[in-house]
């Protein structure tokens, strides 16, 4: 997501300086640089956090929130110190946030907040995000789908579905160990048959949205990434068997996939959980999407990473 916004604002003649790690303008920790840097710019856009893509064990459960407080606290301070501080901050978040919702989809108004190791994080992500003291910068919390683009969460499901692994991905009750459910990493058996519910963003559409949001001081407080469209996870996989051009596809029912998941050091959640989002304070402020619908977002993806082999 970075780089994809990065690339876009320097080939649209912005001014793009970056704070995190190696080449970047100002590193972590640096508060007096943060503050510099900060002073008198447009916008401010902060998407640092440890990638979700990992076993929730005990050192990683605390980076992941690390990650996402310390960084976001760090620019809270920064812009409060700032004398010319900017006048709107995009801080991510992620529609994890609200419950596994099979009944109705999840809006700003209307979602309920979850339960569990993911949503505690995203709820700290956003108390402190919201305590900073910056009465002068609107602030924007982008709680966000699965992001779909090259590179994205939908490269293995690609590698899945092109060797015949391409069914919908089961869920069923699982055992479960009292130190997963004292840390709230337990993933509770809900959807039957692949009907856990699939809401995604293509890049093209963060980038859209963002530059959406800076340019409408109405929108503040939260706000859903999503397309306005989502799947079920059987609709997903076989719009992507249907982009692969591959006939069939085995499904994955969740003994299967709680080991693939220990094997590469992942959790099921990111399959099973159901994400049902609705993007409604986007449609209602007139932003219209670039990918709304999945199966041309897919194949848009598809024939892209086969034109750079």
């Amino acid at each position: 997501m970075g780089r994809h916004l990065v690339d876009g604002w320097r080939a649209a003649g912005r001014e793009v300086r970056t704070i995190g790690r190696g080449t970047a303008d100002v590193r972590w920790g640096d508060a007096d640089g943060i503050r510099r840097l900060l002073d008198g710019s447009a916008l401010l856009v902060n998407l640092a956090g440890k990638s979700v893509n990992c076993r929730y064990g005990p050192e990683n459960r605390a980076e992941i929130l690390r990650s996402r407080v310390e960084t976001t606290a760090e620019l809270g301070r920064a812009v409060e110190g700032a004398s010319t501080p900017p006048p709107v901050w995009i801080n991510s978040s992620t529609a994890t946030i609200y419950r596994h919702a099979e009944d109705r989809p999840q809006t700003e108004e209307s979602g309920e907040l979850g339960t569990g190791f993911s949503v505690s994080i995203a709820r700290a992500w956003e108390e402190a995000f919201f305590a900073a003291d910056a009465p002068g910068t609107r602030r924007v919390a982008i709680r966000t789908a699965i992001v779909l683009g090259d590179g994205s969460a939908l490269v293995p499901l690609l590698r899945l579905a092109r060797f015949g692994l391409g069914g919908p991905q089961w869920d069923t009750p699982w055992f479960s160990t009292r130190a997963r459910r004292d840390a709230g990493t337990q993933h509770v058996f809900g959807a039957h048959w692949g009907r856990q519910r699939f809401s995604w963003i293509h890049l093209d559409d963060i980038a859209g949205a963002i530059d959406f949001l800076e340019q409408h001081p109405e929108l503040a407080g939260v706000v859903n990434l999503s397309s306005p469209h989502p799947v079920t996870n059987v609709e997903l996989m076989r719009t992507i068997r249907r982009a692969l051009r591959m006939p069939f596809g085995l499904p994955a029912p969740r003994p299967v996939l709680e080991v693939g998941a220990w094997l590469i050091r992942t959790e099921t959640e990111l399959l099973l959980k159901s994400r049902w989002v609705l993007p409604e304070r986007l449609l209602g402020a007139g932003y219209a999407f670039r990918q709304p619908l999945l199966e041309p977002a897919i194949r848009d993806i598809v024939a892209e990473r086969r034109a750079v082999r």
